[in-house]
């Protein structure tokens, strides 16, 4: 007679070292994960627990390659930015001044709408902090916007800034004015269109950086034309 012996339970497969990903690999895959969770949940409400679970990795492999959740999403924003570098769009062959700031402004709202997770982090919980300029991300921020200096850059070299204005205060204005006005979307408590919103903006600098007329009254030129700049900028905010 033969006797009844318990069945057995099937073994799980050995994970050797044929089945570990090299840590690049695996730094991907983190990054992937908490990309997706804080476009999902925001920042705040990221765990890394739960990004380890996306990820297919127990916690302690995070630790192992971030030193908190603050410095993986960091690593994340970084990623991001490598990102839009390689994919940096070449203006010097568009035709015109104004139609190639109009294409580098476009760009950066449209990146804003399709990312507005990864540019509040940014733009809310990174650029606050004292450290800000100490971090590789800010450099790579700097990078991104230069196409925008170039442009302005080349223009000036043509004659067509006026010789007055400051081009780092020219590009500081193009960006606090797509800030500004996708301020209210980020804050999940409005929304903007992009066309309307480069044409806004692209219409405003590019006015205001032409060159005085000759026989201009120098300071009266000066008020008409920032009168004209205060009156777009209110068009652009009642829409």
């Amino acid at each position: 007679m033969t006797s009844l012996q318990p069945a057995r339970a099937p073994r799980a497969p050995r994970r050797g070292p044929a089945n570990r990903l090299p840590p690049e690999r695996r730094i991907a895959e983190i990054i992937a994960a908490a990309r997706a969770l804080l476009a999902e949940r925001g920042y705040e409400n990221c765990v890394i627990s739960d990004i380890a679970e996306r990820a297919g990795v127990v916690e302690g492999t995070i630790y192992r390659y971030f030193e908190n959740k603050r410095d993986l999403f960091i690593k994340v924003a970084e990623s991001w930015f490598e990102e839009l570098l390689g994919q940096q769009e070449d203006v010097a062959h568009v035709a015109g001044t104004q139609e190639r700031l109009r294409r580098t402004i476009r760009r950066a709202l449209s990146i804003i709408r399709h990312e507005p997770a990864l540019t509040r982090f940014v733009l809310m919980e990174l650029r606050p902090d004292p450290d800000y300029k100490n971090l590789r991300l800010y450099r790579l921020n700097r990078a991104f916007v230069s196409g925008v200096m170039q442009v302005l850059k080349e223009a000036h070299a043509k004659g067509e800034i006026d010789s007055a204005l400051s081009l780092p205060l020219l590009r500081d204005m193009i960006f606090g004015a797509i800030e500004h006005q996708t301020w209210a979307f980020l804050r999940e408590e409005g929304d903007f269109s992009v066309d309307e919103t480069t044409d806004g903006i692209t219409s405003v600098v590019f006015r205001g950086m032409q060159p005085m007329l000759a026989g201009g009254t120098g300071a009266d030129d000066m008020a008409a034309r920032m009168e004209r700049m205060e009156a777009a900028i209110a068009r652009i905010e009642a829409r």
